[in-house]
């Protein structure tokens, strides 16, 4: 009974993701697909009028900042972004914003090449995907 006391323990420890993977995700283009809020309701994006592009570097310091997607790679944007920086502590990855009015922490919940899963300090669940540029043959 005790050997499958520690097997147990030895998978699900196994089985917990290292939050540092995350990093090499979170770079990108990314559009909102849904939102769970703390309370459980869903609130789903089927159209999305803005993207978030999230820029890091070596450092893990970057910024976010909202575009507007046009055709063929333009985007538009207002100029403003917020700071942003990555730390992994309490074996998660969370993610420090700042701006001139505020400062706020979220969490990366998961990150793949194709999604992105992070919460708030109010608990609400953000699921973006991978934005797919549209492209359009003008020739």
């Amino acid at each position: 009974m005790k050997n499958y006391f520690w097997l147990c323990c030895l998978f699900i420890c196994s089985c917990s993701a290292n939050p540092e993977t995350y990093i090499e995700h979170v770079e990108g283009y990314w559009e909102i697909q849904e939102v769970t809020m703390a309370d459980g309701s869903k609130k789903e994006y089927k159209f999305n009028e803005t993207i978030d592009y999230i820029s890091i570097s070596d450092n893990l310091k970057g910024f976010r900042k909202k575009l507007k997607p046009g055709i063929n790679d333009t985007y538009f944007t207002s100029g403003d972004a917020e700071s942003i920086q990555l730390i992994v502590d309490d074996n998660a990855l969370n993610i420090y914003y700042t701006t001139p009015y505020n400062n706020w922490k979220e969490t990366v919940l998961e990150a793949t090449p194709q999604q992105l899963r992070i919460i708030n300090e109010d608990d609400n669940v953000y699921l973006y995907k991978r934005y797919t540029p549209i492209k359009l043959d003008l020739e």
